[in-house]
């Protein structure tokens, strides 16, 4: 008899955590994410961090951007910087390689933007999972950042018409989740 209750009980139990959400409802992965770009895709203009509940926030603004700037994002074991291959060196337990089709130079090759320290792109003092932003470079009309983080945890990546204080732009968002 206790043999069953004991049976009913893990019974009951088993479905209610198969079934639980995600930590926060995120249904985010860890796989490569990509996206083709939609011209013309303007130029980088600024990068910059956020902190939200269950994640942290990367975005890359991007200005005269009319279309959707095309991305790739992936975890490595290192990134190269652009055009030499040199190892971009950053702390944490994992990093993901962040490159977006758009130059941070102009047509005339004056920059764009171009980070007071490469090796501490922004400020993620606070931050739960971003660990470092360093810059891989611009080259051949793309850009690359290292970005360390606490562990291989889940992102997702998206593009959002608009920047901040720009008629025509874009931002370019990298959400990295605190847990699986």
């Amino acid at each position: 008899m206790v043999l069953l209750s004991a049976l009913a009980l893990l019974g009951g139990a088993l479905p209610a955590q198969a079934t639980g959400g995600p930590y926060c409802g995120i249904r985010w992965g860890s796989l490569p994410e990509s996206q083709p770009p939609t011209a013309p895709w303007g130029t980088v203009a600024d990068v910059r961090t956020g902190q939200h509940l269950c994640f942290d926030r990367l975005v890359i603004d991007l200005q005269d951007a009319d279309g959707s700037a095309g991305h790739f994002v992936r975890y490595v074991d290192q990134v190269g910087a652009q055009g030499s291959g040199t190892p971009v060196p950053v702390r944490g337990g994992a990093v993901l390689q962040v490159v977006v089709q758009a130059p941070a130079y102009d047509d005339a090759r004056d920059p764009t933007y171009q980070p007071a320290d490469p090796t501490e792109v922004v400020d993620v003092r606070g931050a739960r999972t971003l660990r470092q932003v360093a810059w891989a470079g611009s080259f051949e009309g793309q850009t690359s950042l290292a970005v360390g983080t606490r562990a291989r945890l889940p992102f997702r990546v998206f593009v959002l018409a608009g920047a901040p204080g720009q008629a025509d732009g874009a931002r370019m968002v990298v959400d990295v989740a605190h847990h699986w």
